[in-house]
């Protein structure tokens, strides 16, 4: 047993395995005093190498303490040589402050006198300056006081600095006085503007003109005053005339705005006098709008009566066409390029935003902070410097009208008025059929009031685009929201009686629905789908031209979901007048006597009758629908008619096996009637989803009918098998089809419950009523594969004792389906007739 090995071992273990290594056998230490002589060689050299390093390594360190002592000795004169440079350095700055402190001296003493002799020079000239312009401000030489004026406020500027020296101060006064005798001059020159024979006098007219330089070259607030001056004075005529009077009402508004153009006109060459910088007739327009403003405020909220809406319109076109045309006067642009720009999209041009944003200013600036005749608005409206900072961004647009703006409302009542009257004429005198020639299938009364509502809008627009315009689109909401009422009105009135989708939808009646009730059904959905389109791009319009602070507010969604109401409710209509024509087939299904049919034969007249009728009607509903509306339409029928026609059976009475044979072969014609009838609309394919519905509803049919035909034994499972949603009293149901008798029945009904609880226990037919229920051992599989086999079975004995006849039917019911769409390809058209702004 091997031995553990000892701490020495363990670190002797390298060598060993060396040794083992070199030496594995005894033949081997032959070798031993050749590997012993290798070894020595190498520690000889090892030896020779590190006495080799340790020689090189003392040589090297005397050598740097060498080379250090020599570094230190360098440093050392290179520190002894900084100092005496920076020695020098400093006896040369002293040398050189020594020379140059006399010449210092001296230059700042020439500084001084030059600076004195100009201050001397400038202060003569400035008396010099003074002292004429007194002479001239006293003869009143205008011409020539505007340039020496302006050549001593520059000698002024230049002794700023030395308004505490008495003589600079007055000087100043001088100065100020002259300034003020000089604008008392002007004033009092001015003041005979507008006196007969001025114009004639042209020592007058040429001294007026001459003293507009001086007023330019005096400060700004004094040709700014002189202008309201100016201006106040044509004013005040007009104030007396139009204050009060006889011709201040509002119907002869248009006499205010001729009176203005009068004194344009009369002024236009003495007014020539003044610079054109001044702008002295767009200042009295300005002024003009904001008093007529106030005076025109002034007599609607003195009115105690409603006034009339045709002079208040009258007098508002008046207006606006006046503010257009000083706009266009005073180089403002038309404001229909404005609203053209406005109306192109979302790109505008920066003009366009400028006019746009100063019309709002414009408009928003309220009462107080735009007008104030004489005597009234505040002190700061009414100084010169207020007049020249609001005329910089005013706009002639909106500022007289906008005065109208709150009292328009008798106008919107009137707008709504004729709009809900035009509205109930085109009612009344609606055909309720589509115009001849029109390939769109919409009624004529929808395109004739959106038409109507084009020119509201229209006239509205030309008026105002603030809180009027958007008063009026509320009453265009109400008139739309009307026009989808009168579309419900007319839709085919239900009577008594229920059925699926009319419990679905709300109306729970039959509807009686003739041929040209569901043409007029039709021609309301299309009608619907047109307004809803038409409504969206009419709400884009109104937001397009409305002031941008109401643009955020239009929205015709709600509307827009009425129309879509009315659709719904139209296909709805639809659905169930075709469902209640249908019904009476179904009854007639109820009355076939199944249980005493001896043999299987054609098909049944009801579901040629069931043929008969979508073979008519689906071709032209096609026809006048959209294609989505109608696959909508097949839908809601689908979801209706199906369903009916599985609870339908359970109103059967006793069915045999040859009777539900018969039925079972009257199931499938009615499911390929079904799945044909996309064809009948014109449709190439019927879309995966109906045909997958269809199918799945009708075969629940065929497999009740599947069960039926199982024998009593097997009927429970074979009803769990292919009906697993069925209930308990859908089955008894199906028992007193089968024509079972109570007593025999409830055994079934025993195990039927239990088998829903998971237990399968089948009835041996051999026990009786009373008998015991015992287990079975037949699985689900094997009774899906019976039941298929049973339908199967009776499918081919019912196809084979009808061989000679079945084929008729169906050839009937196509060739009925192929002329049905013959006459409504004739009748398609699509419909897509656009709200044009």
């Amino acid at each position: 047993m091997a031995m553990a090995m000892t701490a020495p071992q363990v670190e002797n273990a390298p060598i060993l395995d060396f040794i083992n290594n070199v030496f594995p056998n005894e033949a081997s230490l032959i070798a031993v005093e050749p590997l012993i002589q290798k070894l020595r060689n190498k520690i000889r050299r090892g030896d020779a190498e590190i006495l080799a390093a340790v020689r090189q390594q003392s040589s090297s360190g005397t050598k740097a303490k060498e080379d250090l002592a020599d570094a230190m000795r360098a440093i050392e004169e290179l520190a002894n040589k900084i100092r005496e440079i920076k020695s020098k350095a400093e006896q040369s700055e002293v040398m050189v402050q020594e020379l140059c402190r006399d010449i210092k001296k001296l230059d700042f003493a020439k500084k001084h006198i030059t600076t004195t002799i100009t201050a001397l020079h400038r202060l003569s000239m400035l008396v010099s300056a003074v002292e004429q312009l007194q002479g001239m401000a006293s003869k009143r030489q205008y011409k020539e006081a505007a340039g020496q004026l302006e050549a001593v406020n520059q000698l002024c500027g230049h002794f700023e600095a030395y308004k505490d020296v008495p003589k600079i101060n007055e000087l100043r006064g001088t100065y100020k006085t002259i300034k003020e005798t000089l604008k008392a001059h002007v004033f009092n020159d001015f003041s005979s503007l507008g006196t007969a024979g001025l114009k004639e006098d042209g020592n007058l007219m040429q001294q007026l003109a001459d003293a507009c330089f001086v007023v330019d070259a005096l400060e700004r607030t004094v040709r700014e005053e002189l202008i309201v001056n100016i201006c106040s004075k044509e004013l005040t005529a007009y104030q007396q005339i139009f204050q009060g009077t006889e011709v201040a009402k509002l119907d002869k508004v248009e006499r205010r705005y001729a009176w203005i153009k009068r004194q344009l006109r009369a002024n236009e060459d003495i007014w020539q006098i003044f610079p054109a910088h001044w702008r002295v007739a767009f200042l009295l327009c300005m002024q003009f709008c904001k008093v007529t403003r106030a005076q025109l405020l002034e007599i609607l909220d003195g009115l105690k009566e409603q006034p009339d809406v045709q002079t208040l319109l009258q007098a508002l076109q008046r207006t606006l066409e006046f503010e257009e045309e000083l706009a266009e006067r005073f180089g403002m642009g038309s404001d229909k390029a404005e609203d053209q720009d406005e109306g192109e999209g979302d790109e505008q041009s920066a003009s366009a935003l400028r006019r746009k944003y100063e019309k709002q200013l414009a408009v928003k600036g309220g009462r107080s902070s735009q007008v104030y005749p004489d005597g009234e608005g505040t002190e700061k409206e009414k100084r010169p410097e207020y007049l020249s900072a609001t005329a910089a961004n005013f706009s002639f647009r909106g500022i007289i009208s906008s005065c109208f703006e709150s009292h328009l409302g008798p106008y919107v009542e009137l707008e709504e008025k004729n709009l809900l009257e035009t509205l109930e004429k085109l009612v009344m005198e609606e055909s309720w059929e589509a115009e001849e020639g029109s390939q769109t299938n919409i009624l004529t009364s929808s395109t004739q009031v959106f038409l109507v509502i084009k020119k509201s809008l229209k006239r509205c627009v030309a008026l105002t685009k603030n809180q009027t315009l958007f008063s009026l689109y509320k009453v265009f909401q109400r008139v739309l929201r009307a026009y989808a009422g009168k579309l419900i009105g007319r839709l085919p009135k239900v009577g008594a009686g229920a059925g699926l989708v009319a419990v679905a939808t709300g109306m729970e009646s039959h509807l009686r629905v003739s041929d040209k009730d569901e043409r007029v059904i039709c021609y309301i959905v299309n009608t619907a789908e047109y307004c809803h389109e038409t409504a969206g791009q009419l709400g884009e319009n109104i937001s397009r031209v409305i002031d941008s602070q109401f643009a955020e507010s239009i929205d015709l969604s709600e509307e827009q979901d009425e129309f879509s109401g009315v659709i719904t409710k139209a296909l709805s209509s639809l659905v169930m007048g075709l469902e209640t024509r249908l019904e009476n087939e179904l009854a007639a299904m109820t009355r076939v006597p199944w249980g005493t049919i001896e043999g299987v034969g054609d098909q049944s007249e009801y579901v040629n009758g069931i043929s008969s009728i979508l073979s008519s009607s689906i071709p032209v509903i096609s026809g006048l629908l959209s294609p989505l509306y109608f696959q909508f339409f097949l839908d809601k029928l689908a979801a209706s008619f199906a369903p009916r026609f599985y609870m339908n059976i359970y109103k059967c009475k006793r069915i045999t096996e040859t009777g539900a044979q018969q039925m079972l072969l009257d199931t499938q014609a009615v499911k390929t009637i079904l799945l044909e009838v996309p064809a009948l609309g014109g449709q190439t394919a019927a879309p995966a989803s109906y045909t997958k519905y269809v199918t799945r509803e009708i075969g629940k049919a065929e497999a009740l009918l599947k069960v039926i035909l199982s024998p009593i034994e097997s009927i429970a499972d074979t009803y769990h098998a292919l009906l697993p949603e069925g209930s308990g009293a859908d089955f008894q149901r199906l028992l007193d089809l089968k024509g079972l008798k109570k007593s025999d029945q409830q055994p079934l009904l025993d195990y039927f419950t239990k088998r829903g609880m998971g237990t399968l226990l089948p009835v041996s037919p051999a026990s009786g009523p009373s008998s015991p229920l015992t287990p079975s051992a037949a699985s689900r599989e094997a009774m899906m594969a019976r039941a298929a086999a049973l339908g199967r079975g009776a499918m081919a004995q019912s196809a084979a004792a009808a061989a000679a006849v079945s084929s008729t039917g169906l050839r009937r019911f196509f060739a009925l389906a192929e002329s049905a769409k013959e006459g409504a390809a004739k009748r398609e058209g699509a419909f897509r007739k656009l709200f044009n702004s």
